[in-house]
Order: C-alpha cells, then sequence, then structure tokens
C-alpha cells in the first residue's frame, strides 16, 4: 500500500507499507521537498512528483494508492493547488492500474490514533508503535502518508469482515433462553 500525503507548498509525503492482515510493516517512507519555490516553478514541482510516485509504483508495485483528500477549510487558492497535486498523484496510480482511495484527515487521525483531531506529535508516535517502528518517523509529512496507508489496511480490513459478513449462509434463529424465571418475574418487569 502505498500512502501519500499531498502538500501545495511543503513537501508531499509518502509511506509504502505492506500488511499480512495482522500486522503491517513500514518498507519505506519519505517526503519530497520543492526544489525550488514560487508559482513559475509549480509544473516542475508537479513533475518532480509524478516521477517519485511512478518511480515507488514501480519498484514496490503497491495493490492500492490511498491519498489525503483536500482539507476544505484552506483558501480557495491553496485548495486548487493541492487539488493539483492530487491530481498527479490520481493521474500516476492510473498510469498503472491501480485503484485509489481518498480519507479525509480527520478519517485518517480516527483510524490511526482513535480521536480524529489528534496532535502531529500523537500521530507519529501512533504510526511508530502501529508499524513496529525503532524511531519516530520523519519528517511529519512522511508520518502522516505512513498514517493515510494505515487507514486504508484498517478500512480495507473493516471491507473485507462485513463482507465476510454478509456472505455467510443464513442461519437458523436460535431461540433465545428466557430471561424470567418463576423467582424473577416481578423483578424482570420492572427493569423492562
Amino acid at each position: 500500500m502505498l500512502g501519500v500525503d499531498p502538500a501545495a507548498a511543503g513537501a508531499t509525503g509518502y509511506g509504502v507499507i505492506e500488511s499480512d492482515g495482522r500486522r503491517c510493516r513500514m518498507l519505506r517512507f519519505g517526503a519530497l521537498r520543492a526544489t525550488r519555490k514560487g508559482p513559475e516553478h509549480f509544473p516542475e514541482r508537479l513533475r518532480e512528483i509524478h516521477a517519485m510516485l511512478a518511480a515507488l509504483i514501480e519498484e514496490f508495485q503497491p495493490h492500492g494508492v490511498a491519498v489525503e483528500s483536500v482539507f476544505t477549510a484552506l483558501n480557495i487558492k491553496t485548495a486548487l493547488r493541492l487539488a493539483e497535486v492530487r491530481g498527479v498523484v490520481l493521474l500516476a496510480a492510473a498510469q498503472q492500474g491501480i485503484p485509489v482511495c481518498s480519507y479525509s484527515p480527520r478519517e485518517v487521525k480516527a483510524s490511526v490514533a482513535g480521536y480524529g483531531n489528534a496532535a502531529k506529535e500523537q500521530m507519529q508516535l501512533m504510526v511508530r508503535a502501529l508499524l513496529g517502528m525503532s524511531e519516530t518517523p520523519e519528517p511529519a509529512d512522511a508520518a502522516d502518508a505512513l498514517a493515510v496507508a494505515l487507514c486504508h489496511v484498517q478500512a480495507a480490513q473493516f471491507r473485507a469482515r462485513l463482507g465476510a459478513g454478509a456472505t455467510r449462509p443464513e442461519a437458523e434463529p436460535e431461540s433465545a433462553p428466557s430471561l424470567r424465571t418463576p423467582r424473577s418475574r416481578g423483578a424482570a418487569s420492572r427493569i423492562l
């Protein structure tokens, strides 16, 4: 699984993990910083992000790509730039026929840290613990990308469990034993 934390101005984080169904293991993580700043260099930045993702996809051949969705409280200019970066992520995955799932920042935080408003430091510590890493992943953008990948793995496992439950043959309904015994009839009727 390849997780991506896209950034319009800062570093775009990436994280590659694998899962055996019970445990996840980090394979690689990092962040691509802009080599040159300024709006005139933004197309070059998009090309660099695409090249990096294409190389990661080629090397690791992930079954999916998970990307953090655009945070709606951003100003419109930043939101549009971020959407352009996300478009490059989607393109890199589509060129290799890899499915992409998007998760909001709150979904990622709730899935990984158990709290949708978790701080960056808390997310880094949870990513470290869940992946059994000896050191806290730095920079925070890379830790966020690993968190997005973990969120996707957990969501996929949840969907698989739901699907397995839906495809099980229907069992005969069991008759529930009576909760009332002759001695507790009065007490049970007061509780109900």
